[in-house]
This record gives C-alpha cells, sequence and structure tokens, in this order.
C-alpha cells in the first residue's frame, strides 16, 4: 500500500536529508563510514539522505546527530531538559486517554 504524504512533510524529510548529506561531505565521510558508524546498510543511509518518508525517524535522527545537524540552538543544554519538562508537565494535565465527543439530544 503506498502511503501518501503531505508536501510540508516531503520537504521537512528532503531538507533534513540533505543537512545530513552536507554535514557528512563537511567531515569528509564517505556513504561507507557514516553506514558503518551508524550501523545501518549504505542503502538505508542513501534513503536517508534522498529524504525518504519511510525510514525509521530512529536511524534518521541518529545519523543526524552523528554528522553534527544541530536540531536546536547551542545554547539549550539538551532537548530533555528544553522541552522534555514542559511537554511532562503539560501532559501531566491533560486526561491519559482521548475519546470522541458524545452528543447527547437533550431536546424534551
Amino acid at each position: 500500500m503506498n502511503r501518501t504524504y503531505l508536501r510540508q512533510t516531503l520537504d521537512a524529510v528532503e531538507l533534513l536529508g540533505k543537512l545530513i548529506r552536507l554535514g557528512r561531505k563537511e567531515r569528509k565521510m564517505t556513504e561507507e563510514d557514516l553506514s558503518g558508524r551508524a550501523g545501518i546498510s549504505r542503502r538505508t543511509l542513501q534513503k536517508i539522505e534522498r529524504g525518504d518518508p519511510k525510514c525509521e525517524i530512529g536511524l534518521v535522527f541518529e545519523v543526524a546527530n552523528i554528522v553534527g545537524v544541530k536540531f536546536f540552538s547551542d545554547e539549550a543544554n539538551s532537548i530533555r531538559y528544553t522541552f522534555g519538562r514542559h511537554i511532562d508537565d503539560k501532559l501531566a494535565l491533560l486526561p491519559k486517554r482521548v475519546r470522541k465527543a458524545v452528543k447527547v439530544n437533550d431536546d424534551f
């Protein structure tokens, strides 16, 4: 089954793939070097660099981190510190489960 993606999603994964390729080339790493370091096949790395949206997100972030793609400003100590605490606080205030609203017919 073919999955369709929004244009913005495809643009974002393509941009991330290009940033990964740029980072790899700036570090003078071959595809073999980077794929070996990330523990993935060269073919998977090629898909990531092309912006294939079907690649596992964990692999994409792992490769991006290896080549130094910055996701947040250098001032932030870590993703968890910057965003995790605020998100955890928000999630704690929301219900554990989301249910569809039931329309009650109260016309008597």
